[in-house]
């Protein structure tokens, strides 16, 4: 195990240095680590195959820290993204049974206009409090929230279209942001295993040449956290970051 030296804080600050330099002028963007989007305009994480070659693309050549934290920033963009798409799918599933039940009442309370008959109901006076109340169906009319402490009154055909399309467009949009959230957390997934196996490739890379210099096939690297966490703040500040906020 290798044991903490006094000069391991300044040694940190030259590699960061050297990180940032490195970053500066690197052709390394994050289009360089996207491979187009998706129908919806969602970026689509580019899977590695060849770590070398993708290193070496690069003008000049990408280092392992400089890859890491390419991905790492992309991946924290999509967690951010993914908590949004899971959040709004949420509120879909809150909002559409309150549209079916009020699209619901409508048509029962239409039924009872077309049979000529009124609509014995309950309603609340106060906490744990209701009582009695008789509806009169004859005129047509209901009166809907709509929002901003919004009531309109609908006839009940109008309400009943309204209330339709609210209904079809909440539903549209419940199975889009699924699809997206699926898709999503598959470029998560993707860009995790695109960290381990840069991280994996570099430290076999400078075992190798620790061995064929020193004969000591046991070399000296970050743990993967502390290099993950380095260097995305590195790539962060570069001019080459694109938000995914363009598809948010």
């Amino acid at each position: 195990t290798a044991l903490a030296t006094n000069d391991s804080p300044d040694r940190d600050s030259r590699d960061a240095k050297a990180l940032a330099e490195e970053a500066d002028n690197t052709s390394l963007s994050m289009e360089s680590v996207t491979d187009g989007k998706n129908a919806r305009g969602i970026p689509i994480v580019k899977f590695v195959e060849d770590i070398s070659a993708f290193a070496d693309s690069f003008t000049p050549a990408a280092s392992a820290e400089l890859l890491i934290g390419a991905f790492s920033d992309l991946f924290s963009k999509f967690k951010a993204y993914e908590q949004n798409l899971s959040q709004k799918r949420l509120t879909f599933q809150e909002k559409i049974p309150e549209i079916e039940k009020s699209l619901a009442l409508v048509n029962h309370l239409k039924k009872k206009k077309d049979e000529g008959e009124s609509v014995v109901t309950r309603y609340n006076l106060a906490d744990t409090i209701y009582t009695k109340a008789e509806l009169d169906c004859s005129a047509g009319i209901v009166n809907l929230w709509l929002g901003a402490n919004v009531m309109l009154e609908y006839t009940h055909d109008e309400a009943i279209e309204l209330l339709s399309s609210k209904l079809e467009n909440a539903k549209k949009e419940y199975d889009e942001t699924t699809k997206d959230l699926a898709f999503t957390r598959n470029q998560i997934i993707t860009a995790e295993v695109n960290i381990s196996r840069i991280y994996n490739w570099d430290v076999r890379k400078k075992r190798s040449s620790e061995f064929e210099a020193t004969g000591n096939s046991f070399g000296k690297s970050k743990s993967a956290h502390t290099m993950i966490e380095e260097h995305a703040a590195v790539f962060r500040e570069t001019p080459n970051e694109i938000l995914l906020s363009e598809f948010y």
